[in-house]
């Protein structure tokens, strides 16, 4: 009797022979397909420990706030923890090169502001180019200004407020944070829009312009509306027009600078996730979508509400064109007002 091999049974022996062979196979491909199948999987299992996220800012402050505001629930929804890392100096740049020194693996990322985009016009021989090096992920917060006169003050509005400084040139003091900042770059663009000369007085923070606002020793301030707020609740000033586009629920009666004759004016602060270019592209999406989900938290929602800020998380394509169009607005504001930090 003839037996056909295919229909025999296999035996105990065959099949661990065969077990073997497979396993010697795998282990030649390991060294070329095994490392990139692990690398694939633990990128998509991002996050696997917790997040370190840079702030260029010092602890306290609006952007130290925030990011540990905003960081606490989105840390929550990727289920690893935001460590919020402070690294001040260099107008940021100490931590911009922290964050380019780090592995790209999307455990490291920089909460930054403005600077992205004004360094490289007003820091001579930076060692990277911003555009390039950055990836954006989502503007988290916006942070209306304001400008606002002291109290006794005679401009009421911000139409007389505009007319009072056209017959005063250069006479009319105006109060900011640091020079370069969001605050000084409104105030200019502000003076362009509205063909006046204000006197520019900088400030080393927002609180210290405030404080001599409320006292009287400067006409008036360009500050945030979180450090502007209490002081206007309470009458030491007047709030004229805010520089978002719509209106802060915090403030629903102030009228917009852009909805009192001048259109397009857009000059909030704001703070971001940036992730540093080369960063797996499903880690900048996953921290992109946990910011926008917390963003719809009514708990983050009522958190940050007492520092005016607004929660936004648009999308990294809404973030970049964004950033795009803002980029050729303070370049020409920069260049126009020589504008510098010295």
């Amino acid at each position: 009797m003839t037996i056909d091999p295919s229909s025999a049974s296999s035996t105990p022996c065959d099949a661990s022979r065969r077990t073997v062979l497979k396993a010697g196979a795998a282990a030649l491909a390991m060294p070329w397909l095994g490392t990139r199948a692990a690398d694939a999987l633990a990128q998509e299992q991002w996050p696997t420990r917790p997040v370190h996220v840079v702030v260029p800012f010092s602890a306290g402050g609006a952007a130290d706030t925030s990011a540990r505001t905003v960081g606490e629930r989105v840390g929550a929804i990727l289920g690893q923890n935001l460590v919020i890392e402070n690294r001040t100096g260099g107008n940021a740049v100490v931590a911009a090169l922290a964050v380019l020194g780090a592995p790209r693996d999307g455990y490291t990322v920089i909460w930054d502001a403005a600077n992205q985009l004004t360094n490289p016009l007003l820091i001579k021989g930076l060692k990277f180019d911003y555009e390039e090096s950055f990836v954006p992920v989502t503007m988290a917060v916006r942070v209306p200004q304001v400008l606002a006169v002291r109290q006794d003050f005679p401009a009421k509005t911000l139409k007389e407020f505009v007319e009072y400084a056209k017959s005063r040139p250069g006479r009319i003091s105006c109060g900011t944070p640091p020079a370069g900042a969001m605050g000084h770059l409104a105030m200019a663009y502000f003076q362009q829009m509205a063909g006046i000369e204000l006197m520019h007085t900088p400030y080393r923070g927002g609180a210290d312009a405030a404080r001599d606002l409320m006292g009287g020793q400067i006409d008036s301030g360009l500050i945030t509306m979180s450090t502007a707020r209490g002081a206007a609740e309470t009458g030491k000033i007047r709030i004229l027009g805010l520089t978002s586009l719509q209106r802060s629920p915090s403030f629903p009666d102030v009228p917009t600078i852009a909805e009192q004759g001048y259109p397009g004016y857009d000059m909030d602060d704001w703070f971001g996730f940036f992730a540093p270019a080369g960063t797996p592209e499903i880690a900048v999406r996953r921290l992109y979508e946990a910011t926008a989900q917390a963003a719809k938290d009514p708990k983050l929602i009522a958190a940050i509400a007492p520092s005016s800020a607004v929660l936004v998380a648009n999308s990294p394509e809404e973030f970049k064109a964004w950033l795009a169009k803002q980029r050729q607005i303070l370049a020409k504001l920069i260049r126009d007002a020589n504008i510098s930090i010295s």
